[in-house]
């Protein structure tokens, strides 16, 4: 019903006088989705998701009063950087169907099924947005390159948060539903079965965002993990040369100056010193080499 509409601003009028409470949740951000039902009403929060910039995915709130004769619409609260319209997609996609008599729901409930079905398609886009991305970063973990991988591991880590995010916004309006559905007391059945079905689809996209999840994991625990050998690597040849060296060095240091002086040079101390550096060289490597360093 448009918000033009005289019978729809009665119908508002309607709503704000019986349903204080119901109107100061509307006016407040609401966290996480809820449903209250009453004996002539249903009050549901849901939150669809919408892909900000640099990997935040912003919760754009849609809270639904779904009556016997009325269904209203509240969007927001919503950040200021996101774009009104797009706190409206769903609702206006749903609309754009009715004008075009693709869409002729017969109850309220119906109606806030459609919207909630649009809910679902939008999380599910996000989705396989992430999934159309996550070829490329696999391809980009298994080719080995280490020279900067913080940068891979920010975007890995971040697209690990979109769906993340996509995932526990459907199972928590799976649990809504689901909820709607055991309300037999205040919910009549035909209503039941649209919460019934709502419930399916926002659980089968849990489902699917679980799937590319433990990709996504596979794929960040693979990098990790060669990135973690390769530093280790190259901390045992560090190792190594450390060990070889710091013989030579300590030696070096004590008979150096003693050895090797402007006047002469002690020929048989000097080759003695060298000859020892060699030989404790020579054990260390092949201690190291025992040890699998190298």
């Amino acid at each position: 019903m448009p918000a033009d509409d005289p019978e729809a601003e009665r119908v508002l009028v309607e709503v704000v006088h019986a349903h204080p409470l119901v109107v100061a949740a509307c006016r407040q951000r609401n966290h996480v989705p809820t449903v209250h039902g009453y004996a002539d009403h249903v009050f549901v929060v849901l939150h669809s998701p919408y892909a900000g910039n640099a990997g935040h995915v912003h919760l754009l709130e849609l809270d639904q009063l779904v009556g016997r004769r009325y269904l209203v619409t509240v969007h927001g609260p919503i950040n200021p950087v996101v774009d009104p319209a797009e706190a409206v997609r769903e609702t206006a996609a749903v609309r754009s169907r009715i004008e075009r008599g693709t869409l002729r729901p017969g109850s309220p409930a119906e109606l806030s099924h459609a919207i909630g079905s649009a809910v679902v398609r939008s999380q599910r886009g996000l989705v396989s947005a992430v999934a159309e991305g996550l070829p490329e970063l696999e391809q980009a973990a298994m080719a080995g390159d280490f020279r900067r991988p913080e940068e891979l591991l920010e975007r890995l880590f971040l697209v690990r948060h979109e769906l993340i995010t996509v995932r526990t916004m459907a199972a928590q309006s799976h649990e809504i539903y689901a909820r709607i559905r055991s309300l037999d007391r205040v919910v009549p059945e035909a209503e039941r079965a649209f919460a019934s079905d709502l419930a399916e689809q926002f659980d089968r996209l849990r489902s699917l965002a679980d799937g590319e999840s433990h990709f996504l994991f596979g794929v960040i625990d693979l990098y990790q993990t060669r990135v973690t050998t390769k530093m280790t690597v190259a901390m045992e040849r560090l190792a190594v040369i450390a060990a070889v060296t710091l013989p030579v060095t300590a030696l070096a240091s004590i008979y150096g100056m003693n050895v090797i002086v402007n006047d002469s040079t002690h020929v048989v101390q000097l080759v003695l010193v060298l000859a020892v550096m060699a030989a404790v060289s020579g054990l260390l490597l092949r201690w190291t080499k025992k040890q699998a360093w190298w």
